[in-house]
């Protein structure tokens, strides 16, 4: 079986015609970028990243680099999940990616969602930095595993470790580390059921906002099966966690939570399929 040593690096720029293009990229298996689209109602460039072979394997090590330059606007999507596959003698998987926005810029992560299979070992460490009036959301997803197929929490261990850095503080830094079996026994203890998905939000503003009028709206959505949570962090940044008792609702609360925020950060308003 063969090994990769995936690399993708990206840099938009705001030209001079106010539109966000492509100054630098690079890719090698399994990353391939897809021919970006430029949307002129959001003022977004839309990115998709794509994995053209079956999903992360033993021995993987991927590297991600993504920089957003001053005035730039820009979406990085994925058009599936990523799955990581069964990992023998101890082996595993790793990946990391580094998010960076210049003033002035937005930069979106919405990929599909992590989907470990039995037996997998993944380990991923993601950097941010967002200079003095810049924009983020990053949105990461987590499926318990294969679910049509019995699989779910059967993974052997996952690693996502998240440092974020805004005007050059550090306002975060976490470290998610779980066996499929203690994460499968979390869930059951908080009654989530056996196909909680999760999600993790992190958004960065231009500009502080003590009480911004989205965050009753985006709370308002928990109820039963969606379980949604809303955090301050230090500096013009927010934390917004969901949990969801399976994949559509998972989705549906995403699509809920950007509509949401569409409505007072405009830039949120590219779609994220391509029409």
């Amino acid at each position: 079986m063969s090994v990769l040593e995936g690399r993708l690096g990206l840099r938009v720029v705001r030209a001079a015609d106010g539109r966000t293009v492509v100054a630098e990229q690079f890719f090698q298996a399994p990353f391939h970028l897809s021919k970006p689209h430029w949307d002129p109602d959001a003022g977004v460039l839309h990115v998709q990243v794509v994995n053209p072979t079956a999903g992360i394997l033993a021995g993987d090590a991927l590297r991600s680099d993504v920089e957003v330059g001053p005035g730039g606007a820009v979406l990085v999507s994925t058009p599936s999940a990523t799955r990581v596959f069964r990992m023998e003698d101890g082996a595993s998987a790793t990946s990391r990616q580094r998010w960076t926005v210049a003033a002035d810029a937005w930069l979106e992560v919405m990929p599909e969602p992590l989907v470990p299979h039995r037996g997998s070992r993944f380990h991923q460490e993601t950097e941010v930095s967002v200079a003095a009036g810049g924009g983020l959301l990053l949105v990461d997803q987590l499926m318990p595993g294969r679910l049509a197929h019995g699989e779910a929490w059967q993974w052997q261990r996952l690693v996502l470790g998240l440092s974020v850095r805004v005007a050059g503080t550090l306002v975060l830094r976490e470290r998610f580390d779980q066996t499929g079996e203690s994460l499968r026994t979390l869930s059951e203890l908080h009654g989530t059921g056996a196909g909680a998905c999760f999600g993790n939000l992190l958004l960065v503003l231009p500009e502080a906002e003590s009480a911004p009028v989205w965050r009753d709206q985006i709370r308002a959505l928990h109820r039963a099966g969606l379980w949604v949570g809303v955090t301050a962090l230090p500096g013009p940044a927010w934390s917004i966690r969901l949990v969801a008792d399976g994949p559509l609702r998972m989705r549906d609360g995403l699509t809920a939570i950007r509509e949401v925020l569409r409505k007072a950060y405009p830039r949120l308003g590219c779609p994220l399929r391509r029409p």
